[in-house]
């Protein structure tokens, strides 16, 4: 399932974005400068907080909290991970710290403009808008450390080591995190689905 950034980039990270350049670092391909790695990486930032349980109401706060960490501690970036384990492990800090200060929302509303309803028939659209409130239906009732794993591997495509680094943990624990996931995601996936019949 695809979801697409509904708002811009905000003022504050654009001028940002032009404020300096990261150094290229030694024995390893540059890092690009901020406003590359903003423009490059931004939708997969929002989405990972979305993921990760941040409410609608507080994304672009999270989002522009995200970048403000790394635009103040990319020069210090060593390569040891990719970017995206870098940035995710930052979403993760972050979405954890809107979720203890917002406390949990019980039907929040779905984000306008998670897809581009111009793209979409009326069916096709109203499909996708169910689809998405049941993943993030279900994403909630999943345990915190399944979940992370869950939405690292299974929605954002990262390899098992890549998690493994970014969450400081062992493979199996990444393995056992992410079957535990996969069956607790199924398991409320038939539930809901055995709800909604007639």
């Amino acid at each position: 399932m695809t979801e697409r950034l509904g708002s811009g980039h905000s003022p504050e990270m654009t001028s940002l974005a032009a404020a300096r350049p990261a150094p290229p670092q030694p024995d390893c391909s540059p890092v690009p400068a901020f406003d590359v790695l903003y423009d490059d990486h931004f939708d997969f930032v929002w989405r990972s907080l979305r993921r990760l349980g941040v409410p609608e109401s507080a994304l672009d706060d999270a989002a522009q909290d995200v970048f403000v960490v790394v635009h103040r501690r990319l020069a210090e970036f060593e390569a040891r991970s990719t970017l995206r384990t870098w940035l995710f492990g930052i979403a993760l800090r972050v979405a954890q710290r809107h979720r203890r200060s917002a406390g949990k929302r019980a039907g929040e509303p779905l984000p306008e403009g998670l897809w581009d309803p111009d793209a979409l028939g009326p069916e096709d659209a109203t499909a996708r808008a169910h689809a998405v409130r049941l993943l993030h239906a279900i994403l909630e009732s999943l345990e915190h450390d399944r979940r992370v794993v869950f939405v690292m591997m299974d929605l954002e495509q990262m390899s098992a080591p890549e998690v493994s680094d970014a969450l400081g943990v062992n493979l199996n624990t990444v393995y056992s995190r992410l079957r535990a996931a996969r069956r607790d995601f199924d398991a409320t996936l038939a539930r809901l689905r055995a709800r909604s019949r007639p």
